[in-house]
């Protein structure tokens, strides 16, 4: 499935049930970061063995919340006119700039962090 056509169905679905009125770019943007928090909360205080234990017994569900995330987020393109595709590409091209593999490979620094040349 493309992201056409999930989207499609994702607007389908709210459409069927009228929901649009609710979903302005402040809800969307809020129940993005709502569901990103659920997801969140199956790692919350466990140690790497217990999140590699934890996405075993709980895979559903985590696999549940990062979909709605998902759909949140491509509802939130949509709405907006944004091409979500296009975003992402445009964002990795802006991110490979700001983070050149072979200066940064191994490290967590965030871009401003490490020396970079024409800096």
């Amino acid at each position: 499935m493309t992201i056409e056509e999930i989207t499609g169905r994702i607007r389908a679905f709210r459409d069927e049930r009228d929901w649009a009125q609710f979903h302005n770019p402040k809800d969307m943007a809020i129940a993005i970061s709502v569901e990103a928090s659920e997801l969140l909360e199956h790692f919350l205080w466990k140690s790497p063995p217990e999140v590699e234990q934890r996405l075993v017994t709980h895979r559903e569900d985590i696999e549940d919340e990062i979909a709605d995330i998902a759909i949140y987020l491509a509802e939130l393109a949509d709405n907006l006119g944004i091409d979500l595709l296009a975003a992402m590409e445009r964002k990795i091209a802006k991110n490979a700039a700001r983070y050149p593999a072979a200066q940064v490979r191994g490290s967590a620094l965030k871009y401003d962090e490490y020396h970079q040349p024409n800096a």
